[in-house]
């Protein structure tokens, strides 16, 4: 009808102008040809979109099944249609970048296979665990950094109980079943609900011991490791952290044992359930310049000066201190960790009653070029973060940095105070806690693991 419409249309027109009939003949043929193409195009359309309709019902949803739309992160296709089936509503939600736990979640499930939690037991582990620096100023027992300082501790099944020690604070540690590192192994057997048997341990320690840098949190994280290997048993991670909920329990908050766990800078938090953590961007080329007293420091002695409340313009003094730290941090503003690690909390009241020196020395510190200083945990050392460093620092000029003339300042004021000491410059690291020897094995003829173990 639309065509019979538009031809007598265009012969009425061509009757009205006689001396143009042949080119009126024209334009009908080209008017005619392009109208017959344009029906087809769009017929030919029309129908593949309706049979696509019919065998894929995706394409015909309403609006609530947008919303409910099924996504499968690596299924293994096998077990696709078995996973699908015992999916949940919650499982049909749409994932988003950050869902970090339900995308493993999702990911165990969907293989169906689960591995038995159970391994075999080994019959001795060494395990490597980093020093840490927590609070960080305001962040108090809840942000925590991974120090590139490294103790290794080798726990092997033994006849009779036995502790040797070498390095940092070797005569300092216990050397009985209080040492922290038995109490990370017992907590490991009881996980696993075995008994734990006679061992041996022996520790090379770089980790200056009770001197504000974790020394207590490297143990417990190196002792629940071992005994775990041990044990022969394994832990879930993703949403529910196990291996953190046992050593937080130990230590009383995660602010040293996440970064000695996961490396890197870490906040945690508990949610009322349990004991979460998340990392903070470490800015490149950020070195630390720390100030190691020669005396220990008592994590209980420290914490006895400080009251059990504090005012409201103090909590929003470190409210605001800390979501400036963590955004320094966060974009990579070295210049900001000035402001951003001011605290009200605990370091005036642990430098008025214990370390005199810590306020002249961070002083001290950001004149000579540091980005900012603050107290190590509960001290004594104090900790300077500096900036510039770039690939090997001994092949760099030195004036494209300012860890040595920060390091010259800050013993000056030590000596003003006459506190021994030691200057230290390393940097923070990304790597946590791991396994590097093993016996047996966990490598294979067909796969090796990294340094073989």
């Amino acid at each position: 009808r639309i065509w019979n419409a538009f031809r007598e249309q265009l012969t009425q027109k061509t009757h009205q102008n006689p001396i143009n009939m042949s080119s009126g003949n024209d334009t009908t043929k080209l008017a005619a040809t392009a109208f017959f193409a344009a029906t087809a195009g769009a017929a030919l359309s029309y129908l593949l979109l309706k049979n696509r309709s019919k065998s894929d019902p995706v394409h015909t949803h309403t609006p609530n099944q947008l919303i409910a739309r099924t996504s499968f992160i690596f299924p293994d296709a096998d077990n696709v249609s078995k996973a699908a089936a015992s999916m949940s509503h919650s499982d049909t939600q749409i994932l988003y970048p950050h869902s970090h736990e339900e995308r493993m979640r999702r990911r165990i499930a969907a293989r169906m296979a689960v591995e038995d939690e159970n391994s075999l037991p080994r019959q001795s582990v060494t395990v490597r665990v980093p020093a840490s620096s927590a609070n960080c100023g305001p962040g108090y027992d809840c942000i925590g950094m991974a120090v590139d300082l490294w103790t290794e501790v080798t726990v092997s099944r033994a006849d009779k109980f036995e502790i040797t020690a070498e390095g940092e604070g070797a005569d300092d540690m216990p050397k009985d079943e209080s040492n922290l590192l038995v109490t990370g192994v017992k907590a490991a057997y009881d996980t696993a609900q075995k008994e734990m048997p006679p061992l041996k341990y022996h520790v090379v320690s770089r980790v200056p011991y009770a001197r504000g840098l974790g020394s207590s949190s490297a143990a417990i994280v190196a002792g629940i490791i071992a005994g775990l290997v041990l044990a022969g048993h394994r832990l879930p991670v993703w949403g529910s952290e196990s291996l953190l909920q046992i050593a937080a329990s130990i230590e009383g908050h995660p602010d040293n044992v996440a970064p000695v766990i996961y490396g890197g800078i870490q906040i945690g938090i508990h949610n009322g359930t349990r004991w979460i953590t998340e990392r903070v961007p470490s800015p490149p080329g950020m070195q630390l310049v720390m100030f190691i007293p020669d005396f220990i420091g008592k994590t209980s002695a420290a914490r006895a000066v400080l009251k059990d409340t504090v005012s409201r313009a103090d909590a929003a003094f470190n409210i605001g201190r800390v979501a400036f730290l963590v955004h320094a941090l966060a974009v990579g503003n070295l210049d900001n960790l000035k402001w951003g690690v001011e605290d009200r909390m605990h370091q005036p009241q642990r430098a008025q009653a214990i370390y005199p020196h810590l306020y002249p020395m961070i002083k001290a510190a950001e004149e000579a070029g540091a980005c900012c200083g603050y107290l190590s945990g509960a001290g004594p050392t104090v900790m300077a973060l500096t900036s510039g460093a770039s690939g090997d620092i001994f092949t760099q000029r030195e004036k494209e940095r300012t860890d040595f003339s920060v390091a010259k300042a800050m013993m000056q004021v030590a000596q003003a105070y006459n506190v021994k000491g030691r200057i230290v410059v390393t940097q923070g690291t990304q790597e946590g806690a791991r396994v590097v020897k093993v016996e047996p094995p966990f490598s294979t003829a067909d796969i090796t693991f990294r340094d073989n173990v």
